[in-house]
């Protein structure tokens, strides 16, 4: 799974480099999960993984506060979680997910990406089943074996550890999230270089230099959509 944490390592770097965009997007996810539930992360364990998230991303507090307080005085916006499917150049396949107020608005705005940019829609279903949502969970200073000994003495089940570029990354299933990070943290470990749920690719694809230059501006089209939260393909870089 070296390849696969690569990938999220790349996406991380692309998008920190537009803070900006990156701090909205957050903002808006962390307001929409608080709203839908107590704004306590403690008692709230959608808000406690968005935070989680938003630590590795270094959004500053003062958003992550305003979106809470937002929450709690009990704004009138709302939010739907939607999900697309489709295909990009050389049958290269895409996941989009999306936090919107207007759902016509954001259907249309995402298909309209898809096909200026030589893709298509697909129906619910028909890219997904390729994918697997999966925790991801990175951290440095302990090799992977000593990683995989704090998980089995916490009883935690880990798909896959592995080490690279001093960073050890854990894959586990979703709902093994917060095991996983807490298991770590009694063992010391306070500070992750990712901790994302994602959905990763069960098969990657190679792309010929002209049809990834157009997958990429596909890719770019999507995540400048303000509604646009992830974006996950099965490209190799």
């Amino acid at each position: 799974m070296g390849r696969k944490w690569s990938n999220i390592k790349e996406k991380k770097a692309a998008r920190d480099k537009n803070v900006s965009r990156i701090y909205a997007k957050f903002g808006r996810k962390i307001y929409s999960v608080a709203k839908q539930g107590e704004p306590d992360p403690e008692a709230n364990q959608p808000l406690k993984f968005v935070l989680e998230q938003a630590k590795t991303y270094n959004v500053p507090k003062h958003i992550i506060d305003r979106a809470i307080e937002k929450a709690k005085g009990g704004g009138e916006e709302s939010f739907d979680e939607l999900r697309y499917e489709g295909f990009g150049p050389n049958g290269s396949m895409l996941i989009v997910d999306a936090l919107t107020n207007n759902v016509n608005r954001t259907a249309a705005e995402v298909r309209s990406a898809f096909t200026k940019n030589g893709g298509n829609m697909g129906v619910s279903g028909s890219v997904s089943y390729m994918f697997d949502a999966t925790a991801v969970i990175g951290t440095e200073g302990k090799p992977a074996d000593e990683v995989l000994e704090i998980l089995m003495e916490a009883d935690v089940d880990a798909r896959d550890i592995i080490e690279e570029e001093d960073n050890v990354i854990v894959y586990a299933e979703p709902d093994q999230f917060h095991a996983v990070q807490e298991a770590l943290r009694n063992a010391g470990i306070e500070e992750f270089t990712v901790a994302e749920l994602t959905m990763l690719p069960q098969n990657e694809a190679a792309l010929p230099e002209e049809a990834k230059e157009q997958f990429e501006k596909l890719v770019d089209a999507l995540e400048d959509l303000e509604d646009v939260q992830q974006v996950y393909h099965n490209v190799e870089d």
